[in-house]
C-alpha cells in the first residue's frame, strides 16, 4: 500500500522559491539579510558538496553586495587564521592550497576540500582588488580543539614583544608536557583524578596577556595590525580547550555547552575587533545545523544542551538570520569511526515523518523556504530532522542521526537540496574513491 501523502507538502510547495540555477535563486534570502549583521549558514552534514558550494555562493554575494567583512567557520582558530592571512595577502603562500596546511587534525576534509579551496581563491582575488586593508574580508575559526597549536601561537607572539613574559608562559604551559601530544590524555588523567589540572596556569597566562594588552599594542607596531588580537584569542582558546578536554570525560552536555559558548564568545570578540576597523562589522558563519539552529526548540535543548544559534538570539542579536540546509538522499564524505579514513558513503532516503521526506514530497527538487507565514504554521510541530556529522552509520541511522525539532522556530529559513553528492577531499584515499557511492542503492554525535 503506497504511503499516505503528507498534507503539508502542498503548503510548503506553495511557499517555496524553487532553485533552478539562475541569478535570482537567492534573491529572497538576500532580501531577508539586507539589514542583518550576522548570517548563520548551516549544513546537515560535514561532507556534502552542495552545502559548501551554496554557502560559498551566498557568502560571495553578501561580501560584494551587502558589505560583509568576515567568514567565521566551525574550525580551529590558528588553522583558519592561516587562510585568513592568505586571503588578506599577508602570508608567504603562493597558492591557496598552501594556506590549508594547518588542517591536519581529523576530520581534515571538513576544510581541506575542493569547495573551500575555491572559495579561498575567490576571496583572495576579491581582497586584492580592495584599496585598503580594512576593506578586505577575512576568514576566521570559532572552535577550541587547538590546544597545542594555540599555545605555540601565544609563545611565538610573546617572544617577539616580551621575551621575559614568553619564558613565564613557557613555564606555565609546560604543565601539559607530561601528557604528550594528545589532549584527550590530559583530559582523561585529570578527570579521573590521576593528575592535577593545568587550569590555574592557563588562566594566569590569559589574565597576564590581557592585562598587558595595551602595552603590547604600543610595542608591536612592526607586526600585523591584528597580531595582538590573534594572540589574545589563542590564549582564550587554550583556557577553553583545557576545560573542554576535562569536561568531555564527565558528560556530553557540559562539554557541548562549553564548546558552543566558546564559539559564541569568539564570535562576539571578532565582531568587536572588526568594529574597530569597519563598523558595523557584518559576519557570515558556517557551521553544522546542530550548532546554528536554535537548540531550545530541539531534542538537544530538551536534554539541556545549548548552541551558538540560541546564544546569538538570546544575546539580543535580532539582526541575525539563521539558515538551515537539508537533503533527502545522495552521497556524503564521512568516516565510519572517529579517526578513520574518509569514505564516500551513500546517504539513505530520509525517513518517513521527517522534514527531509516532507520536502522531497513537494516534488520541487531544490528550493529556498522562508519559515514565516503558512509555512511556519505547518512546520512548527516537531518532526524528525537528520544530522550527519563527521561519522555516518547508515545501519543505525534512526538512533544515530535523527532528532526531533520544530524547524520553523529553529531557523528563519531553510535551503533544501533533494539529491546531493559528497564533498571532494583534497587528498582522496582509496576508501573515498571506491566507497559506497560506486555500488547500487540498496561516533553518531560527532557534529
Amino acid at each position: 500500500m503506497p504511503p499516505v501523502p503528507d498534507r503539508h507538502a502542498a503548503v510548503v510547495r506553495a511557499a517555496a522559491h524553487r532553485l533552478d540555477g539562475g541569478p535570482d535563486d537567492f534573491a529572497p534570502l538576500l532580501a531577508r539579510t539586507r539589514n542583518a549583521r550576522l548570517v548563520l549558514l548551516g549544513e546537515a552534514s560535514h561532507g556534502t558538496h552542495e552545502f559548501y558550494r551554496i554557502r560559498a555562493e551566498i557568502t560571495k554575494r553578501l561580501v560584494v553586495e551587502q558589505g560583509f567583512s568576515a567568514v567565521a567557520v566551525e574550525a580551529d582558530w590558528p588553522d583558519a587564521y592561516r587562510i585568513n592571512r592568505y586571503v588578506r595577502g599577508r602570508s608567504g603562500a603562493a597558492e591557496a592550497s598552501d594556506a590549508f596546511a594547518g588542517f591536519q587534525r581529523f576530520p581534515q576534509w571538513m576544510w581541506r576540500n575542493a569547495d573551500v579551496l575555491d572559495f579561498a581563491g575567490w576571496l583572495r582575488e576579491h581582497n586584492d582588488s580592495r584599496a585598503t586593508d580594512s576593506a578586505k574580508a577575512g576568514f576566521y575559526g570559532l572552535d577550541l580543539y587547538s590546544l597545542r597549536a594555540s599555545m605555540a601561537a601565544v609563545l611565538s607572539y610573546l617572544r617577539l614583544v616580551d621575551p621575559v613574559a614568553a619564558r613565564r608562559a613557557e613555564q606555565r604551559y609546560a604543565c601539559f608536557d607530561q601528557f604528550g601530544e594528545d589532549p584527550q590524555t590530559y583530559g582523561y588523567s585529570t578527570a579521573a583524578g590521576l593528575a592535577p589540572s593545568c587550569e590555574t596556569e592557563v588562566l594566569r597566562q590569559l589574565m597576564e596577556l590581557l592585562a598587558s594588552a595595551s602595552e603590547y599594542a604600543r610595542r608591536d607596531s612592526r607586526l600585523a595590525p591584528d597580531a595582538l588580537f590573534f594572540a589574545a584569542q589563542n590564549a582564550k582558546v587554550v583556557a577553553s580547550a583545557e576545560r573542554y578536554y576535562r569536561e568531555m570525560f564527565r558528560g556530553r552536555v557540559s562539554s557541548w555547552n562549553l564548546r558552543d559558548t566558546h564559539m559564541a564568545e569568539t564570535l562576539d570578540a571578532l565582531l568587536n575587533f572588526l568594529d574597530g576597523q569597519r563598523a558595523p562589522a557584518k559576519v557570515v558563519v558556517w557551521a553544522h545545523n546542530s550548532h546554528l539552529g536554535d537548540a531550545r526548540v530541539t531534542e538537544m535543548g530538551h536534554r539541556g544542551e545549548l548552541n551558538l544559534g540560541q546564544l546569538v538570539r538570546e544575546r539580543g542579536r535580532h539582526e541575525a538570520v539563521l539558515v538551515g540546509f537539508t537533503t533527502y538522499e545522495g552521497t556524503v564524505t564521512a568516516a565510519s569511526n572517529w579517526d578513520s579514513p574518509a569514505e564516500r558513503k551513500r546517504v539513505r532516503p530520509a525517513l518517513r515523518g521527517s522534514y527531509e521526506a516532507l520536502f522531497h514530497e513537494t516534488g520541487l527538487g531544490n528550493f529556498y523556504l522562508d519559515l514565516g507565514g503558512e509555512a511556519a504554521k505547518v512546520l512548527e510541530a516537531p518532526r524528525l530532522e537528520r544530522a550527519i556529522g563527521v561519522i555516518y552509520r547508515p545501519d543505525t541511522e534512526r538512533q544515530s542521526h535523527y532528532f526531533e525539532a520544530s524547524l520553523s522556530r529553529q531557523f528563519d529559513a531553510v535551503l533544501h537540496f533533494d539529491r546531493t553528492r559528497a564533498v571532494e577531499p583534497l587528498e582522496r584515499t582509496p576508501a573515498w574513491e571506491y566507497g559506497e557511492a560506486e555500488v547500487p542503492e540498496t561516533y553518531p554525535t560527532a557534529l
